[in-house]
């Protein structure tokens, strides 16, 4: 059996009023198929704007920015009950909450649905960590993008996509980015150095269109890589 992480960015999960559910469902549906196809998986969620709209409220009232990351936590596992239920509405979701229920989780179940596990820790390293217990030698990042940029894209007309970074790389142009609670836009430096050390790819996709998910864990290059 094939193993496999995606890591589906906030920028799926919408405020209820803006959008539907048109885009996590399409992302769940590649999910069905590749469990279909044999593949185990780990999907990683991210908090979003959900994160960033209970972030900006602590903020507002003086919060220190270590309850503004459990805050960012929640939200994501939210996040992660959510996609569980589009998965499968009749379910009864089960998301791990530590690294001890998802090292289990990862262990028994074909496919397996987190969010946060730590404060302080983003959902980028989340996924890195359960491709190490995976086995898995890639994790797919869909995000609102198609791919890393030498800036931010959507504020930068300038900016260049870059097919494929070093670890060393993607370290050194990461490090010049914020890293406050709500802030991970691209990766993290923690997930860039746990990938690293066990040479784990990382490849950053546009999540807005479903097939390039399904294309990037089958295989196919495209949106930008980070690896040795």
């Amino acid at each position: 059996m094939r193993e496999a992480v995606i890591k589906i960015g906030g920028f799926a999960f919408p405020r209820p009023h803006e959008a539907g559910l048109g885009l996590l469902e399409g992302l769940a549906s590649v999910v069905k198929r590749l469990v279909r196809e044999g593949f185990r998986l780990a999907v990683v969620v991210g908090g979003g704007l959900l994160a960033r709209d209970m972030i900006a409220l602590a903020r507002s009232v003086g919060a220190s920015e270590p309850l503004c990351d459990e805050l960012g936590m929640m939200a994501s596992r939210c996040n992660a009950y959510l996609f569980s239920l589009v998965l499968d509405p009749a379910s009864r979701p089960d998301i791990p909450s530590d690294f001890p229920s998802l090292a289990e989780a990862l262990a028994s179940r074909q496919l397996v649905v987190v969010g946060g596990l730590h404060p302080g820790q983003s959902t980028d390293t989340v996924a890195v960590l359960a491709a190490e217990l995976l086995g898995a030698g890639m994790v797919v990042k869909a995000t609102d993008v198609d791919g890393i940029y030498t800036s931010d894209p959507k504020k930068d007309p300038g900016a260049v996509r870059l097919p494929r970074l070093t670890y060393d790389d993607a370290l050194e142009l990461l490090s010049r980015m914020p890293a406050r609670a709500g802030a991970y836009e691209l990766l993290d430096l923690q997930a860039i150095r746990l990938a690293r050390r066990s040479s784990i790819r990382i490849r950053v996709v546009d999540g807005r269109e479903p097939e390039n998910v399904y294309k990037a864990v089958r295989g196919e290059e495209l949106g930008s890589l980070v690896g040795p």
